[in-house]
């Protein structure tokens, strides 16, 4: 009798998701692993008892379940993205687990695989790309990760206030209700990861952090992570003065898309300009991701091409 290794999956939709129409997904699995893979009851199993495939087995079963029950859709396009996951990272940089989360975090692409192995060994990152390419998500990601497991004391996020000039005071409120809707989209990346009753409480406590970028004045931020998002934003000496507030044990996440700069004309881009003098520092990562690292929706993606092709006919 062969050897055979097995995972059990309770619930019959996932299950079916998994081995997909006509067990299309297992067969895809097979080709991946090169050994047979069958389902029989609830369980799915994998003809073989040597470890590395075992444990490939089960991190792709795993994966594939997590992609599923976090509102994965097509789930074809869910075990190709699992199966053609990046070789140039070990498996285990492949995750982001953040403590206490509602789901395990994976990169969907090759270019997001080097994104979180950048997020994960570099003390500052830069990473462009369009939106819904995930490049404020996975920061916001490995942030919590850092500060939930007491790796770094606090996240503090940040963003450029171009419209209203970086001058928050005819905005009703406090500071916190005249900048929510600028850094709202950060909050809402960490809600999709926490519940919001749990990011309320880390806000209250001083450990989350948000404040307008012209408010980092001054400031040395020490065993931190600090993210500016929609750096495309900042101007140059808002830029140079950002990184500046970097401290001792600190990490420092830039984001931002070129292609939706909002400062007046003549205004250069502080984001564009600092990786064009930064580029050459070995500890400093830099990242693009492009139209086909977007995971938002198939739609935004083809929206994205769409854009591209039109700016590359001028």
């Amino acid at each position: 009798m062969k050897e055979e290794y097995t995972i059990v999956v309770p619930d019959n939709n996932v299950l079916s998701c998994v081995c997909g129409t006509n067990d299309s997904n297992l067969k895809l699995i097979e080709e991946h692993l090169g050994v047979p893979v069958f389902t029989r009851g609830n369980e799915l199993s994998v003809e073989n008892n040597d470890p590395a495939i075992c444990q490939k087995f089960q991190f792709i079963v795993d994966r594939i379940i997590d992609e599923v029950n976090a509102g994965g859709k097509n789930d074809k396009d869910i075990v190709l993205s699992v199966l053609n996951a990046p070789k140039k990272v070990s498996m285990d940089d492949q995750v982001i687990m953040v403590p206490g989360a509602l789901r395990r975090v994976y990169p969907r692409t090759q270019n997001q695989a080097e994104y979180i192995n950048m997020l994960q060994t570099k003390d500052m990152v830069f990473c462009t790309g369009s939106a819904g390419s995930g490049k404020t998500f996975l920061a916001v990601a490995q942030a919590l990760f850092l500060i939930l497991t007491h790796k770094k004391n606090k996240l503090i996020i940040t963003r450029p206030v171009v419209e209203a000039g970086e001058s928050l005071g005819f905005l009703p409120g406090d500071l916190e209700d005249k900048i929510d809707p600028y850094l709202r989209p950060l909050k809402d990346s960490m809600e999709t990861l926490l519940p919001a009753e749990s990011v309320k409480r880390l806000f209250e406590a001083g450990i989350i952090e948000a404040a307008p970028l012209a408010y980092m004045r001054g400031r040395t931020l020490n065993n931190s992570v600090i993210i500016l998002d929609e750096a495309q934003n900042a101007t140059i000496p808002q830029m140079k003065m950002f990184l500046t507030r970097m401290g001792e044990n600190s990490k420092v996440y830039v984001t931002g898309d070129p292609s939706q700069v909002d400062l007046p004309r003549k205004v250069e881009s502080g984001l564009m300009h600092s990786i064009s003098i930064l580029y050459k520092i070995d500890d400093i990562g830099f990242m693009e991701l492009t139209a086909d690292d977007v995971v938002r929706n198939n739609l935004v993606k083809k929206i994205v091409k769409a854009y591209e092709h039109e700016k590359e006919q001028f």
